[in-house]
């Protein structure tokens, strides 16, 4: 679970859908995009509790946590 000292991370494949060449990032109760190429990071959402993981399948970031699982939409910027 992240708790401010371990971060949940998944890479963006170039060519899967959004987000190639980026990685997410779940640190603090947050998700966070960081783009390595310009050092950027991007807030997509706030108020996480207890993810203990991450993944990514085309626009969609999957995140699991202890009482549920949150689905975020790249494309849209919005949970589903």
């Amino acid at each position: 679970m992240t708790d401010g000292f371990n971060k949940l991370t998944c890479l963006g494949i170039v060519g899967d859908g959004c987000g190639g060449g980026r990685e997410f990032i779940v640190e603090n109760k947050t998700l966070v995009a960081y783009d390595p190429q310009t050092k950027e990071e991007i807030l997509l959402l706030e108020d996480i509790e207890n993810a203990h993981s991450i993944s990514k399948d085309g626009c969609i970031i999957t995140i699991g946590c202890k009482t549920q699982e949150i689905r975020f939409d790249l494309s849209t910027l919005k949970r589903v």
